[in-house]
C-alpha cells in the first residue's frame, strides 16, 4: 500500500503499519519517515514518567481525553518493560486506556522495552515521528516506570510530568540525584490516600534545594481515576509550554533534543556496521581470547574497529 498517501488522508491503519516497520528496523519505513521528515516539529511532545504503580497510565488516559474533548489530535506511545527471558510485554497500558480505543482523535501505541534502557523503547523516536507526521497536536511517550537512571524522556519530551504517589517516604530521598531532577511538573496522584499532603511538602521542600531555573516545577494533587485534578495538570502543562516559548528555551531544548537522536541514530548504526564485518565465530574467539588474559578489552574493542569500514577510514 501507499503508505505516505493513505497517512496524509488520515489513515489510522497506515499509521500503525508505518510505526511496526520502524519498530523492525525495515529500511521502508526508514524511507517514509525521511520523505515526510518536513511534516514533523508541530506536536508538542508529553512526558509521563515515574515509578511503577503511581498511576501513569490512568493520568495519561484522562489528559488524553481531556485534550480530545477539545477537539486535538492525540498519539499516545505506552512503554511497557520487556522480559530478558521471553522477549515478551504485556503492554498492559493497553487494559489501562480501554475507554480510549473508541475515540477517533486519539491513537495509542504500546511498544515493548525490547532491552532497551532508559525508561523509553527503541522504537519510541519512530513512532514519534510517524504521529507527528500523521498530524497530532500532542503525544504523550509514556514510559515503563523509571529508576534514578531511567531519565532518557527528558532529552526527549518537551515538558516531563512527573507521577508520585503517597506514602513514598525515603523513596524520594533516594530518587532526588536521579528522576526527581528532570521534572517539569509533579503529580501526586491517589491523593485519597493518607500521605498525599505530607509526600506533596517533601516534594516542595527537594525543589526548595534544586533552584536550577527560572521555572519553578508545580506540584499537583490528582486522583486521576476520578477525574480530580486533571484539569490542573492541563494548566500546568499550558503554562510550561507558554514559559518555554516565552522564554527562548523551546528552541534551544528542540535542538538538545535533535541533538540526542542524532547520536542515538550514530550509535545503533556504527554498532550495526561494525556487527555486519564480524562474524559470530570471530568474536567469540576474541571473547575467549579476553577470558583467557590474552587480549584486553581496550585493544580487543579497537582490533574490532580496525576490521570494519569504519576502522578503515580513519
Amino acid at each position: 500500500m501507499d503508505i505516505k498517501k493513505r497517512i496524509l488522508e488520515g489513515d489510522r491503519l497506515a499509521l500503525a503499519k508505518l510505526i511496526t516497520m520502524a519498530e523492525n528496523n525495515r529500511p521502508e519505513a526508514t524511507e517514509v519517515i525521511k520523505e515526510m521528515y518536513y511534516r514533523t516539529g508541530n506536536a508538542y511532545l508529553i512526558g509521563i514518567t515515574g515509578l511503577p504503580g503511581a498511576g501513569k497510565s490512568t493520568l495519561t488516559a484522562k489528559l488524553a481525553k481531556a485534550y480530545s474533548k477539545m477537539g486535538k489530535k492525540i498519539g499516545i506511545v505506552a512503554c511497557d518493560p520487556t522480559s530478558p527471558y521471553t522477549g515478551g510485554a504485556i503492554l498492559g497500558d493497553r487494559i489501562r486506556m480501554q475507554e480510549l480505543f473508541t475515540d477517533p482523535n486519539i491513537f495509542i501505541r504500546s511498544m515493548g522495552s525490547r532491552g532497551h534502557l532508559g525508561g523509553l523503547s527503541k522504537g519510541t523516536r519512530a513512532a514519534i515521528r510517524a504521529m507527528d507526521i500523521f498530524g497530532m497536536d500532542y503525544i504523550f511517550i509514556e514510559t515503563v516506570g523509571v529508576g534514578q537512571s531511567e531519565v532518557e524522556i527528558a532529552g526527549t519530551a518537551d515538558t516531563t510530568v512527573m507521577v508520585l504517589a503517597p506514602g513514598l517516604g525515603d523513596d524520594i530521598q533516594a530518587m532526588k540525584a536521579g528522576i526527581m531532577e528532570i521534572g517539569d511538573i509533579f503529580v501526586v496522584n491517589k491523593a485519597d490516600r493518607e500521605g498525599a499532603e505530607k509526600t506533596s511538602r517533601e516534594i516542595e521542600a527537594m525543589l526548595d534545594l534544586n533552584e536550577r531555573s527560572s521555572w519553578r516545577p508545580r506540584v499537583i494533587l490528582t486522583v486521576a481515576q476520578d477525574n480530580k485534578g486533571i484539569e490542573d495538570v492541563l494548566y500546568a502543562i499550558d503554562e510550561h509550554m507558554r514559559y518555554l516559548k516565552d522564554s527562548g528555551i523551546f528552541d534551544n531544548k528542540r535542538r538538545e533534543n535533535i541533538k540526542n537522536e542524532l547520536l542515538e541514530l550514530l550509535t545503533q548504526n556504527i554498532m550495526a556496521e561494525i556487527m555486519s564485518g564480524l562474524s559470530k565465530e570471530d568474536l567469540m574467539g576474541i571473547v575467549d581470547k579476553v577470558a583467557k588474559r590474552e587480549l584486553d578489552p581496550y585493544s580487543a574493542s579497537t582490533d574490532i574497529i580496525k576490521q570494519t569500514r569504519i576502522g578503515g577510514c580513519r
